[in-house]
């Protein structure tokens, strides 16, 4: 059932700035609609938002420039990304928007297509209608129609035979997909770098992929052809001193979820220092402590640490002098992918490191972008191969960001 304002007895005013509105008299005789109606204005609600979106479907398909409240611009031209930036209330339009949304988490393409055939079906029903037939007659005949369809495809379609070896029609594949995207002019590159990542963490025996274990970055700088596969993990950290070494070949790694300082009381306390002497024994204790964990990493065998949260200045330089490189603040997911694709253990307890607990990476360095500052630290040649990063470049944050 749906709601229509009679417009008839509506007047345009404009306030004191010029702004105008719409005034409607006589809100008593709003007219509900009922049956037929009804389902033809939902019908009328799901082909104008086909209608937005069609434009932007085939190799020929235009962008959207979508402008948010907040004043951000997104330029696209993905179905769900398009729809789910739309502010939607009518709920058959709505459906269309989770329509798009389901197509999109389910198979990662097609998400356009899929509302612009539900809304042409849509239509045919509404000349349907027109002649009598009742919508339950009607949807049982798309089911029908569904299943013949399915069939014949079955019937007609071609196995089409892949392997690690040979991945030339995964190739023409991702190019299709790739083909209205903003990267179309470096499809063969970003084709090659997608199909290498899956079959990085594919299961071809159980036919699954765990996409959990691809991570999409990316910086801005550079131009697309920029853009990497990297057989390990990028994190946006460099070392925590700058005298250290920009390199460690054939790291062993100690992943720690503690906090790299000395033991505190569990319970709530006070410290009073009263005298220079007593502060001197304070240092003297941190500097001890520091010293025995230092000791406690190298004797585990750990060339490099990697801490989710911080240390403070003295911690950094007793690293730094007994040449172990770290990395403080590391973000729990990141924590996560490191130790998996390490074949490392987390520690959440520093007491409870060991050589067991330790992962392994052929190599970890810091990556550098042109005359900037900035820098992200890649760990390569990893023990688990099964985890890797597609690494994006582009010119602007807008272009960078469309991918992850």
């Amino acid at each position: 059932m749906a709601m229509q304002l009679d417009l008839s007895q509506a007047s345009v005013m404009k306030d004191e700035q010029g702004r105008p509105f719409i005034v409607v008299r006589d809100q008593g005789k709003k007219k509900r609609q009922h049956g037929t109606d009804a389902v033809k204005s939902h019908i009328v609600a799901a082909k104008t938002v086909a209608n937005i979106v069609k434009t932007s479907l085939g190799p020929r398909g235009l962008d959207k420039i979508l402008i948010s409240p907040d004043g951000d611009i997104t330029v696209t031209n993905d179905g769900a990304t398009i729809l789910s930036q739309m502010e939607i209330t009518n709920n058959v339009a709505k459906l269309l928007v989770e329509l798009s949304k389901s197509q999109d988490e389910e198979i990662g393409d097609g998400t356009t297509g899929v509302v612009v055939l539900a809304a042409a079906m849509l239509e045919q029903a509404s000349d349907l209608i027109d002649k009598g037939i009742h919508p339950i007659r009607i949807a049982d005949g798309y089911d029908q129609a569904c299943e013949i369809a399915v069939a014949q495809l079955d019937k007609i379609s071609d196995e089409i035979a892949f392997s690690k070896e040979d991945t030339s029609n995964l190739l023409k594949v991702a190019k299709t997909s790739l083909g209205s995207k903003i990267v179309s002019k470096s499809h063969d590159q970003f084709a090659k770098i997608a199909i290498d990542a899956v079959l990085s963490v594919a299961d071809l025996e159980r036919r699954d992929v765990d996409f959990e274990l691809i991570k999409v970055d990316g910086k801005v700088g550079g131009a697309l052809e920029d853009s990497l596969l990297v057989k390990g993990v990028i994190v946006d950290k460099d070392f925590s001193h700058p005298q250290m070494p920009d390199e460690v070949k054939d790291a062993k790694l100690a992943i720690l979820t503690c906090p790299f300082e000395p033991p505190k009381p569990k319970t709530k306390h006070k410290l009073d220092i009263t005298s220079v002497e007593e502060f001197k024994k304070l240092q003297d204790y941190e500097r001890e402590k520091f010293t025995e964990m230092i000791q406690h990493l190298k004797d585990s065998g750990a060339n490099l640490v990697i801490c989710q949260w911080g240390f403070d200045d003295e911690a950094n330089h007793l690293l730094l002098q007994n040449n172990l490189p770290a990395v403080r603040w590391v973000g729990g997911p990141e924590i996560e992918l490191i130790a998996i694709a390490t074949n490392g253990r987390i520690v959440p307890r520093f007491e409870d490191l060991n050589a067991e607990k330790l992962g392994t990476a052929g190599s970890v360095r810091e990556m550098t972008f042109g005359t900037t500052r900035e820098k992200m630290l890649v760990i390569e040649d990893c023990a688990n191969s099964r985890a890797v990063t597609v690494f994006v470049r582009g010119s602007n944050k807008m272009v960078s960001s469309l991918y992850y």
